[in-house]
């Protein structure tokens, strides 16, 4: 399984500061076991039906010029940044 030493080097890989890598530990086993409930479900001989659409019917990609700016026409920006929402945690 996961180990805290693995919990660790992939966070610094990703450069996320994790304190506790031991509570990371037990998250990433509680996926794998849903993962495994999930794997164990049989529906391997479960068919996915899809129409299948010919290439001929796919419309032609088309070139259309934009010639105004776009940024200009958002609400909040201010040079070449774009205001957005806050998040919240």
């Amino acid at each position: 399984m996961v180990t805290e030493e693995e919990i660790e080097t992939v966070s610094k890989l990703m450069k996320i500061p994790i304190d506790n890598h031991k509570e990371y530990v037990e998250k990433v086993h509680t996926m794998i076991d849903y993962f495994d409930i999930l794997d164990s479900a049989g529906v391997e001989s479960e068919e996915i039906s899809m129409q299948e659409i010919s290439i001929s019917k796919l419309r032609d990609d088309e070139y259309i010029p934009f010639d105004e700016k776009l940024i200009e026409k958002l609400n909040h920006y201010k040079r070449t940044y774009v205001r957005a929402p806050k998040m919240s945690s």
